[in-house]
C-alpha cells in the first residue's frame, strides 16, 4: 500500500499539501484517517477539515483565501473553489513593533574576493561596457564577441567581459520623475564591485541619456569640463562617442573601443582573490517558477541561510513588491524603526498605484505554472515569498535602482519579473544572487554567479545539472531545514570566493540584464 504524505505548516492550518511525485489518487487514505474525495496532484492542497461556504482557508496561519461553497475533508483545493482576500490596508499596520532578536555574531568567516579601492569586494572580475542608448547595442554585442576572441586571452585573471546593453536612452521623457529609476539603475550597475571600477561607456552622439550621465556628470557639469582638465581625460579614457568625427568608418570605431578595452583589461588582470570580510557580501534572493514547496522548503532555507550571512556581517537583499504585499503586515513589524516600516509601506503603495494605472492588480502576478504547482492566489504565493528573508530586522528599503547604504537585511522595492529584479538588485550592489524554483528556470546572470536552489526533488533530480542545491530534501525528511541553511550559507561563501562555479555559469546560460521603466516612451 503507497504512503502518502501530507505536510501541514501551522497547527491552526486547515489545508495541507501532497508531498508524494505524482500526488494522490482519489479514495487514497492520508495521515490522521483523511480519504482523498478526488485526485489531488503534487503540492497541491487538501482540506483536513470540513470548510464552509464563506469560511477562512488557511494555510501558514494566514487566511489565504475563502471557501466559495462548502467544502468536506478530503477535497482538493482547487483555485476555483477559493475567493482571494483583499490585501492588509496599509494605513492599519504595526509598524516596528517587534521586539529586536538578540542574535549572535557569527565570527571567523571570509570569503576569497576581489577587493576595491572603495572597500568593496568581487566575487567576480569583470570588464563592464555600458551603454547610454539602444542604438549601439549590435556594436557592444559585436565587440563582446571580438574582445572575448581576441584580448581575453592575453588576461587570464579577468573573468569575462559584458556589456550592459537595454533599451533606454531616447525616444523618453528623460526628465519626468520617474526616469530617475532607469537612471540611476545604469549609473548604479556601473559601481558593482564586480566590475573593480573598470566599466566603459559606448554611446551614439545625439541619444537623451548623454554618456557622460552614467557617470555620475550632469550636464551642467559636463558643459564647464575644461578641454585639459583630468575630467576631460577621464571622459577621454572611457567613453566612446561613435559620432565622434574622429572616427572614420566603422573599423575606426572599433580600434578605439578596443585600444579602450584593452588597458582596462591590463589593470583588471592584475586583481587576484583575497581573504574579504563578509560584510563586504551582498547576496540577492529571488524565486521564479514557485509551487507550494517553495515556502516550506527553498525559501525558508535560504532565510536560515541570510541570517547566517547577516550574522557574519553581511548583507542580504529580498525584493519582489507584488510577492511581498499580501504579506505586509508580517514584516512591517520587524522593521529597525518606525522610519524603516513607513518606508516599507512608502514602496508598496508606489507599486499599488503603478498597478492601477496600468488598469491591473497584484493577482496579474501569478503565473499559470505557480498555479500548476499548486499555488492558488498572490496571498499564498506572497507567505511563501518572505521566507526568503529570514528573521533578521529590516534595517533599509531601497527604491528601484538605489544602492546599498546599510550592512544586514535590506527590501529592496523591485518587480517581482525575474530579469528586471536581478537587473535591480545588481544595481543596488549585489554581487552574488540566490534563485529559488519549483517549476525550473535555466535563468542566470552573467555579472554574478547565480546559485540555484530547487524547491522539490523531482525537479533536483530531473534538472541535476542546472540545479545547485536541491531543497526539496526538506519535504522528504532526508535533512532539516536548519541543514539545508547551513549548506547554502557555505555554498555561498564557497562560490562567492571561486572555489565552486555554478552551473549557469558552467553551462554559460546567461540572461540579458533588463531595465524597469517607469517613466514615458515620447
Amino acid at each position: 500500500m503507497n504512503e502518502y504524505v501530507l505536510i501541514k505548516i501551522h497547527a491552526n492550518d486547515n489545508v495541507a499539501i501532497i508531498v508524494n511525485q505524482g500526488g494522490a489518487p482519489a479514495g487514497a487514505e492520508l495521515e490522521g484517517g483523511i480519504v482523498l474525495k478526488e485526485a489531488v496532484p503534487q503540492g497541491h492542497k487538501v482540506t483536513l477539515t470540513a470548510i464552509d461556504q464563506g469560511q477562512d482557508i488557511i494555510r501558514y496561519n494566514e487566511v489565504i483565501g475563502y471557501a466559495k461553497e462548502p467544502l468536506a475533508v478530503g477535497r482538493w483545493v482547487s483555485e476555483a473553489l477559493m475567493i482571494m482576500p483583499t490585501p492588509p490596508k496599509l494605513d492599519e499596520l504595526p509598524l516596528a513593533t517587534r521586539v529586536k532578536p538578540d542574535i549572535a555574531p557569527l565570527e571567523g568567516y571570509t570569503f576569497d574576493g576581489y577587493r576595491n579601492s572603495d572597500g568593496s569586494a568581487g566575487t567576480k572580475n569583470l570588464l563592464g561596457i555600458s551603454t547610454s542608448v539602444q542604438c549601439v547595442s549590435g556594436v557592444t554585442e559585436y565587440l563582446v564577441k571580438l574582445i572575448k576572441h581576441t584580448l581575453l586571452p592575453k588576461y587570464p585573471n579577468v573573468d569575462g567581459v559584458v556589456a550592459l546593453n537595454h533599451s533606454y536612452g531616447c525616444g523618453v521623457a528623460i526628465n519626468a520623475p520617474a526616469a530617475i529609476v532607469p537612471i540611476r539603475t545604469l549609473q548604479n550597475m556601473a559601481k558593482n564591485p564586480n566590475f573593480g571600477g573598470e566599466v566603459m561607456v559606448i554611446g551614439l552622439g545625439c541619444e537623451k541619456l548623454q554618456p557622460h550621465r552614467l557617470l555620475d556628470i550632469d550636464d551642467a557639469q559636463a558643459v564647464n569640463i575644461l578641454p585639459n582638465s583630468d575630467a576631460a581625460q577621464w571622459l577621454k579614457d572611457n567613453v566612446v562617442s561613435l559620432q565622434d568625427e574622429v572616427h572614420h568608418g566603422f573599423q575606426d570605431m572599433v580600434d578605439s573601443i578596443m585600444a579602450m578595452a584593452e588597458s582596462h583589461l591590463e589593470r583588471l588582470n592584475r586583481r587576484r582573490r583575497e581573504p574579504c570580510p563578509l560584510s563586504e557580501l551582498v547576496v540577492g534572493v529571488q524565486c521564479g517558477g514557485s509551487d507550494a514547496f517553495s515556502g516550506i522548503t527553498a525559501n525558508p532555507a535560504v532565510g536560515y541561510a541570510s541570517d547566517l550571512v547577516i550574522r557574519a556581517g553581511g548583507s542580504v537583499m529580498f525584493s519582489e513588491v507584488t510577492e511581498v504585499r499580501d504579506a505586509i503586515h508580517l514584516l512591517t513589524p520587524r522593521a529597525q524603526s518606525v522610519e524603516v516600516a513607513k518606508a516599507l509601506l512608502r514602496e508598496m503603495q508606489w507599486y499599488d498605484d503603478y498597478l492601477s494605472l496600468g488598469q491591473a492588480d497584484r493577482s496579474a502576478n501569478t503565473t499559470p505554472g505557480n498555479k500548476k504547482g499548486g499555488l492558488n492566489n498572490i496571498v499564498e504565493k506572497s507567505l511563501g515569498s518572505i521566507t526568503k528573508s529570514g528573521n533578521s530586522p529590516i534595517v533599509d528599503v531601497l527604491s528601484p535602482g538605489e544602492r546599498i547604504r546599510k550592512r544586514g537585511l535590506n527590501f529592496a522595492a523591485t518587480p517581482a519579473s525575474d530579469f528586471i529584479c536581478g537587473t535591480l538588485q545588481f544595481a543596488s550592489g549585489m554581487n552574488l544572487h540566490v534563485f529559488t524554483t519549483g517549476r525550473g528556470t535555466p535563468y542566470g546572470l552573467e555579472v554574478v554567479p547565480v546559485i540555484k536552489v530547487s524547491t522539490n526533488s523531482n525537479l533536483g533530480h530531473r534538472w541535476h545539472d542546472l540545479i545547485d542545491l536541491d531543497a526539496g530534501r526538506v519535504a522528504t525528511k532526508e535533512i532539516t531545514l536548519e541543514e539545508a541553511g547551513w549548506e547554502l550559507f557555505h555554498l555561498i561563501i564557497d562560490v562567492a570566493s571561486g572555489r565552486k562555479q555554478v552551473a549557469a555559469d558552467r553551462l554559460g546560460l546567461h540572461n540579458d540584464l533588463v531595465l524597469f521603466n517607469p517613466a514615458p516612451v515620447t
